[in-house]
Formats: structure tokens, C-alpha cells, sequence
């Protein structure tokens, strides 16, 4: 099996960008197939992908395999890092090894990464995902929680939308509106959308920012490895979801419009109030949903996306960035990897065991 070769192209939009089509692979001639076991051919070279946006759209995520590097600057630390990933594949599954940093600049002025102390800064954390090469539609939709990664992008970060704060005002560590940062279950009825609340948990320019032993994460659309230059048949993709479908950037071809657009979530901020509220158990944060908490939204089927923040085009099922809520995935449509943790039971929007979303 060979590789071909990547092209570049240099992409004006964006400052220092490239455009990048990663490696795809060619087809097996019937002499050549390998076998469930063995790992497809890489390139020797890695890769340079600082601050690229891609190109490619492939679904099958065997098309990416290579190995890539990145040069990456902590902004208010004034620190270099270097970003490295390595994509293998096997006939049936592929594997992202990756030290987690990005593969653009991060920790910008707005940014408060975890520690408190001046100088919090990400580590270099080994991370190894699989996802498969054959996702399938689940009889059930799987939802994302703290236990369970959403997705790895390309540039080998993990998407983790979910967090661990709440409305919990009788905890000691509630600031004056009652909420906390950390400490709060996945099931918690008033768990806080980080990307909706005015200090977005202290996340970067790119919506991430860093668990308290420095793995850089996103919570929302990564801001990177996409433009608003989609080709005519939309964005690229820029990752895989734990169930192994792609995870777009926000266009895609509209045939009904017969034009590139932004895809919209099916999810709208209800329209009756929170309830009555009360700094007892059980809480309640009280007022009118604002998007704050998670539980402010609810899906509508207003865009078009499905619950779960996904589509089919031109017969390929995947994920998309959208501009609000839930920003890139709400719940798995297919199995997830073990990989990515653990999935505590079936059930996206609804409650566990609820139906797969309309695809």
C-alpha cells in the first residue's frame, strides 16, 4: 500500500495559514491486501501542521494517516511547545497517539488556565485513541459525560465538552451567583454550558483550556484546522468523534439552496423560566434560560442538525461545528470506542436509553 503524497497550498485568509490536504491513501491492488492486524504504510516524514487549515473530507479516517509536528506558542508565558501525532491504521480501526498539544498558538490575554497561579501553562500528555473505520448508526445514541471523551481532531486534542460545574450554592466554594467550577456529576440537573457562562472556565481563543494537570482540551468548535474559505462542497473535516464518524468544520453544501452555508444546531433556549428559585436542595438557579446551564437548551429541530448535532450529506452521517449551542457534538449517534472511556449506559437527549436522533 503506498501513500501519496500531501499537497500545500498557501491560504491567505488567515495569517501564516496552510492549506493542507492530508494524507490519503491510495487503493490496495488485490495482491497487496493486508491483513486485520497489520498497520498501513506511513510516510517517514512528518508532517509540519502549525496553524494549517485542512483540506480534505474524507469520512474514513485511514486517509489521514501519517505522522505530524507542530510548533505552538503559550502566548502570555512566552513558552514554545512542540505538537506531535501519529495516525496508524488496520483494515478495520485507526489509532491517534498524540502528546496533546495543539498544533496553533494558545493560553491568549483572555485565557485563565487552571492552577490560579501566574505561569499555568498545558503538560505534555500522552494520549492514545482508537476510533473505527466502519461507524454505524446505534439502535440508541450514547450521551457524552465527564467519563467519556467526545472526540480526537486532527491535530491530536480531544473534544470535552462537558463540565464538571453546577449551580450548588451551598458549597463553600459557590461564588455570588452560586456556582461552582468543579466538583459536580454528569447528571446534575444544573450543570454549567462552559462556553455559555461570561468566563467560559477560563478557556483560550480556540474554547479550551486546561484540566489542573495541564491536558489542553477543547470545549467547543476548535477555531483552527477550518476557515471561512470552505471549498464548494464545505468545511474540512478535523477530527473523529469516540464513535468513529467525522466531525466537519461548519459549511456544507446546501442542495436544497444549492449553496456552501453554516450549518445550524436544532437546539433553542426555552422559553419558560427555570422555576422558583431556591439555595436548598434541591437547587434551582431560578430566572429566565440564558444559556448558562445546559439545561437552558432544548432540542427543537429548528436547524439542521439532529440531536445530537449531526447529519447525513450526500450519504455520509457526521458531526458539525455550529455557533451555539452544543457547539460540536450533544450525544453519540454511534458505539464508542472504549478508548475514550468509560459510557455509563446507553442515552443522548431524552434520558438514557432514549431513541438515536433523526438522521
Amino acid at each position: 500500500m503506498t501513500v501519496r503524497p500531501l499537497t500545500i497550498t498557501r491560504k491567505f485568509a488567515l495569517p501564516v495559514l496552510l492549506s493542507i490536504g492530508l494524507a490519503g491513501l491510495q487503493g490496495c491492488d488485490s495482491g497487496s491486501e493486508s491483513s486485520s492486524t497489520e498497520t498501513e504504510s506511513t510516510t517517514t516524514a512528518a508532517q509540519d501542521i502549525s496553524n494549517a487549515v485542512f483540506t480534505e473530507r474524507s469520512a474514513d479516517c485511514a486517509d489521514y494517516v501519517n505522522t505530524y509536528e507542530a510548533s505552538a506558542l503559550d502566548i502570555q508565558n512566552s513558552l514554545a511547545f512542540s505538537a506531535a501525532v501519529e495516525i496508524t491504521a488496520t483494515e478495520t480501526e485507526c489509532t491517534f497517539v498524540s502528546n496533546s498539544v495543539p498544533n496553533h498558538d494558545f493560553n491568549d490575554e483572555t485565557a485563565a488556565f487552571a492552577g490560579g497561579a501566574e505561569g499555568a501553562t498545558i503538560s505534555e500528555i500522552d494520549t492514545t485513541l482508537t476510533v473505527t473505520r466502519s461507524p454505524a448508526i446505534a439502535a440508541e445514541s450514547t450521551a457524552i459525560s465527564q467519563e467519556l471523551k467526545n472526540a480526537i481532531f486532527l491535530n491530536g486534542v480531544k473534544l470535552d465538552i462537558i463540565s464538571a460545574g453546577c449551580y450548588s450554592p451551598e458549597d463553600p466554594d459557590a461564588g455570588a451567583d452560586g456556582t461552582v467550577g468543579i466538583g459536580c456529576q454528569s447528571d446534575n440537573e444544573w450543570l454549567l454550558d462552559p462556553l455559555g457562562t461570561t468566563h467560559k472556565f477560563g478557556a483560550d481563543a480556540h474554547n479550551a483550556h486546561t484540566q489542573p494537570e495541564g491536558l489542553y482540551h477543547y470545549h467547543g468548535s476548535p477555531l483552527a484546522m477550518y476557515d471561512d474559505s470552505p471549498s464548494s462542497e464545505g468545511s474540512p473535516v478535523i477530527g473523529f468523534a469516540a464513535d468513529g464518524f467525522p466531525v466537519y468544520g461548519p459549511y456544507f453544501y446546501d442542495s436544497a439552496s444549492g449553496s456552501v452555508r453554516k450549518a445550524l444546531s436544532g437546539y433553542s433556549l426555552k422559553t419558560t423560566s427555570r422555576g422558583t428559585q431556591s439555595t436548598t436542595i434541591p437547587y434551582n438557579p431560578g430566572g429566565t434560560p440564558d444559556g448558562t446551564y445546559n439545561n437552558d437548551w432544548e432540542f427543537t429541530d429548528a436547524g439542521d442538525l439532529d440531536a445530537c448535532n449531526g447529519m447525513t450529506v450526500d450519504g455520509q452521517y457526521g458531526y458539525y461545528v455550529t455557533d451555539t449551542y452544543p457547539w460540536v457534538i450533544k450525544c453519540l449517534s454511534g458505539t464508542p470506542d472504549d478508548s475514550f472511556g468509560s459510557t455509563g449506559g446507553p442515552g443522548g437527549p431524552g434520558g438514557p436509553g432514549g431513541p438515536p436522533p433523526g438522521v
